[in-house]
């Protein structure tokens, strides 16, 4: 059976990674078998979370997990018209690489209560001593990485000002639809949903988090997803 490397759930939703999120999400939506091992990033075949193992093979990086399920097991855009690739192609990129760390800044860097809520959720079950080492060591690596794709080069109302722009976008393209895409689940979703919920469904707070929340379709949407596809997370 596949195996998902992923950090231990918390904060009630799936996983407090948006990529770990994702990657679960399509398994589901898929109907695809799989297996959770509660894991770290250290030993992960790129460093990172999530990897998967599947028939004896390691993989890391989301968007090469993805074409491998499509291509192994379910692809959830077949049949979907060149435009709408297109597209999904574009959201994804707005999602992963420009939303994305308005979200991780919030987290690793905004204010120190938002630091503390994210520190004990991934660090929490190591010994103390080690935990606020190894806690202190990833903040600086991130907020390295945070400054260095530019976004941590800006103000702070600066930033939750660009990630506003973003959630407009993602707002009107959704607007009344089920879906990104029309009435089917396709990788979009996947990945709308992972970084989504990990913004508007967990407890960091932000102008970036009221801003989502005010926005009725998109906490529909991910109430949506959530009873769908995450019923037993609900319920529990």
């Amino acid at each position: 059976m596949l195996k998902l490397y992923q950090f231990e759930r918390t904060w009630g939703i799936p996983n407090l990674s948006p990529f770990c999120c994702k990657i679960e999400t399509y398994l589901r939506m898929a109907e695809i078998d799989y297996e959770i091992k509660p894991a770290l990033p250290l030993g992960a075949p790129k460093g990172k979370l999530p990897y998967i193992e599947d028939n004896g093979q390691a993989l890391g990086d989301s968007r090469f997990i993805i074409t491998h399920l499509k291509s192994t097991y379910k692809d959830l855009d077949k049949g979907l018209p060149e435009e709408k690739l297109a597209l999904s192609v574009a959201m994804q990129r707005l999602l992963e690489e420009h939303l994305f760390w308005a979200a991780l800044y919030s987290r690793w860097q905004y204010t120190d209560e938002n630091w503390q809520v994210n520190k004990q959720a991934i660090f929490g079950k190591l010994p103390p001593i080690i935990r606020d080492i190894v806690a202190s060591g990833w903040r600086r690596k991130i907020k390295q990485q945070i400054l260095g794709h530019g976004t941590g080069r800006h103000q702070a109302e600066e930033i939750f000002a660009l990630g506003k722009q973003d959630m407009e976008a993602l707002s009107a393209s959704l607007g009344n639809k089920p879906y990104f895409l029309g009435d089917q689940p396709t990788t979009l979703d996947t990945t709308a949903f992972g970084l989504l919920i990990n913004i508007i469904g967990c407890p960091i707070e932000s102008p970036l988090k009221e801003y989502g929340l005010a926005k009725d379709n998109l906490v529909n949407y991910v109430d949506r997803i959530g009873r769908e596809f995450f019923l037993d997370l609900q319920s529990t």
